[in-house]
């Protein structure tokens, strides 16, 4: 019986909020402030988006009922269940399909110009259910595990259901979506810290089922691989190799480069950038190569500018990359140039030019993100109604008072944004009595 599914609208929407509330109670210091002002603005992330995850702090140990094997095993016992009983732990499931998670969007509970938007989870009895009356079973290998919530008794579970098309009209009738995670990121409200977490623990899960859609074949032998760990690794399914795989992180790094001479940042176009917008340098190590070399390699190749002095800010997962890159860890730093003229390998970027810091304050400044994430919020609310509508919110980043800002950035969900904004307004003050923005040296609180 579907419980969840067969209450009336707004139940539903209160199952899921609480649900959300208890999912995330653990992130509520977790908190990103904007303060505008007319001269300066100020950015404070604890963590950015798609880190954070509340899921992730600690996994339990073997033999704990929430651990990934014994939970897997109590899951297997759930499914072959002919009826369902209160008992625990309690497992809720996420649905994925073709790599956007599914998603709700609570209009009602807060502001209404920006609706909140919510993971879709279900109840494993209910998941299985609704597969059941389109005539689909489960079986534990097809679930992922993602984490628990010891405080609650709940473990979380991901699974891909891309080869169930039905799926997705019998939820859109009870006003659940499948939605992009590249369109959550930007509707997310970075002053919310459940929203944060929620956003985290989808991008943990689309990296890991990406993943398991990437790696069914061995690298060695070739044979079929299996799901370990309730899907934490693979394995060969080959007794004479039984090579152990584990999650792809791919690392790349992403630079400001800074002339201290001139006191401008140097900036760069791809092709595939809406007009206007730019950003940081950025490229995949490669093997066998520092951190501090790639910055310096890549910045080489792609302007011909010479790097020095090498600093560290920070890194962010990025899971919202094509699915044959799963996971990237963008890896931030400062680099110091030692030379000014660019050469532009065309091939790499479409333009790369040097940017005063009073030309990059003026459209931070001049920037509506906030704009931006509430347009993206009632899109997504649209389209968990079932209205689709063609709508782009680019737009939103560079409009002030009608006029289109000469150049604009990536939005707070970017570390490139953070890179930039802060070098923009180091050493300076907001009215709120905050310290200077210095150079960092990988504290979050100088973002």
């Amino acid at each position: 019986m579907l419980s969840l599914f067969l209450s009336s609208s707004s139940s539903t929407t209160s199952a899921v909020l609480s649900l959300s509330t208890k999912l995330h109670s653990s992130t509520t210091k977790r908190a990103l402030s904007y303060i505008f002002t007319s001269t300066t603005m100020s950015i404070n992330l604890q963590s950015h988006a798609f880190a954070g995850n509340p899921l992730r702090s600690k996994t339990p140990k073997t033999g704990d009922p929430l651990s990934p094997t014994q939970a897997l095993e109590t899951l297997k016992i759930r499914i072959l269940e002919a009826t369902h009983f209160p008992s625990s732990p309690n497992f809720k499931v996420l649905p994925f399909r073709k790599g956007r998670p599914l998603a709700s969007s609570l209009d009602g509970t807060g502001d209404s110009s920006s609706p909140n938007w919510h993971l879709g989870w279900l109840a494993l009895a209910d998941f299985k259910d609704l597969l059941a009356k389109l005539g689909t079973e489960i079986n534990g290998d097809s679930l992922v595990y993602l984490g628990s919530q010891a405080e609650d008794d709940v473990v979380y579970w991901a699974i891909d259901v891309s080869e169930e098309a039905k799926l997705v009209p019998e939820l859109g009738s009870l006003r659940f979506s499948f939605v992009e995670l590249r369109m959550l990121m930007v509707a997310t409200d970075w002053a919310d810290s459940n929203a944060m977490g929620q956003l985290a623990v989808a991008g943990h899960a689309r990296a890991l089922l990406e993943w398991h859609s990437t790696s069914n074949f061995c690298g060695r032998c070739g044979e079929k691989t299996i799901p370990k760990e309730a899907g934490r690794r693979k394995q060969c399914s080959s007794d004479l190799c039984k090579q152990r795989i584990y999650p792809r992180v791919d690392p790349v790094v992403i630079m400001l480069v800074i002339d201290r001479e001139n006191d401008c940042a140097l900036l760069s176009r791809q092709s595939r950038f809406v007009p206007r917008m730019w950003s940081c340098l950025a490229g995949f190590i490669e093997p066998g190569e520092s951190l501090e070399e790639a910055v310096k390699r890549e910045t080489w190749e792609e302007t011909g500018i010479e790097v020095g002095e090498v600093v560290y800010h920070s890194s962010q997962p990025w899971p919202v990359g094509p699915s044959s890159i799963p996971c990237q860890l963008m890896v931030g730093f400062f680099a110091y140039a030692k030379s000014f003229e660019i050469n532009v390998d065309k091939e790499e970027l479409e333009d790369a030019k040097w940017h005063s810091r009073e030309d990059v304050k003026k459209a931070l400044l001049a920037a509506e993100y906030k704009k931006a994430q509430k347009t993206a919020a009632v899109k997504v609310e649209q389209m968990c109604k079932g209205v689709e509508k063609t709508q782009s919110f680019s737009g939103d980043f560079n409009v002030e008072s009608g006029e289109l800002a000469p150049m604009f950035f990536p939005g707070p969900f970017a570390i490139a944004h953070h890179l930039i904004s802060t070098w923009a307004f180091q050493d300076e003050t907001t009215d709120a009595g905050q310290a200077h923005l210095k150079q960092p040296s990988g504290s979050f609180s100088n973002l």
